[in-house]
């Protein structure tokens, strides 16, 4: 398998951990994101997901990349920078945006992809 491959099953897996959370908890986004405890495993796997794209971006991985837009690979550092360094004022609706719209987009996207590649 290839680097590549293993990245975007990295991402894959961050955000089926964060559906697993959400699901196993029947919290809805609103109240997980505000719950002490899941709180930070969320954002840590929303991190995870970042450092993914960044590392894909860094191995000249532009063929994958390109399957995004340069919106959703800005905003999903963007919020990784935040969480990392100013974990403490870092906006719930942002993280809520990122879980409801943006990861999907990145599953299916990632889904797509390991079709036709593999």
């Amino acid at each position: 398998m290839s680097k590549a491959m293993q990245r975007l099953d990295k991402i894959i897996e961050a955000i089926d951990d964060i559906e697993f959370i959400l699901n196993t908890q029947e919290l809805k986004i609103t109240q997980a994101i505000e719950n002490k405890i899941i709180k930070p495993a969320i954002r840590m796997n929303i991190v995870k997901i970042a450092e993914q794209f960044s590392k894909l971006k860094e191995d000249n991985e532009f063929k994958i990349l390109e399957n995004f837009t340069s919106e959703d690979l800005k905003g999903i550092n963007a919020v990784r920078n935040y969480i990392a360094h100013d974990y403490d004022s870092t906006d719930d609706n942002i993280i809520e945006d990122v879980i409801r719209y943006n990861l999907p987009i990145f599953k299916q996207t990632i889904q797509k992809l390991k079709l036709i590649i593999q």
